[in-house]
């Protein structure tokens, strides 16, 4: 048995449960929710347990709140992080830096 298999990240739980609360129709890719989950979880500090019951004895309401609350911003901006980069991978090559048509040859067209 490995150590690993018994110690868990508290956060990990908690931004799958985000996750799971706003794609409830189960649309969206899993590799989407992949990379914006450990986006999110690269934004949160580690917060490690052994059995689930025991955060639930240790966190007092407000703790979890605070916890609940970044969760949310991170789980937020790992979504915009996400979208952007993949809408920034669709681009054709050389169309990331459009530059706008000079007024005088707009005009001249």
């Amino acid at each position: 048995m490995s150590i690993g298999e018994n110690i868990h990240n508290y956060y990990e739980k908690m931004v799958n449960d985000e996750l799971s609360q706003r794609f409830l129709e189960g649309n969206a890719d899993v590799d989407y929710l992949a990379d914006v989950a450990c986006v999110a979880l690269n934004h949160l500090p580690p917060r490690y347990f052994r059995h689930e019951i025991d955060m639930a004895f240790y966190l007092s309401p407000l703790e979890f709140e605070e916890m609940r609350t970044k969760v949310k911003a991170a789980v937020d901006d790992a979504i915009e992080y996400v979208d952007r980069s993949h809408r920034e991978m669709e681009q054709p090559a050389g169309a990331s830096k459009a530059e706008p048509v000079p007024e005088s040859d707009a005009l001249e067209q």
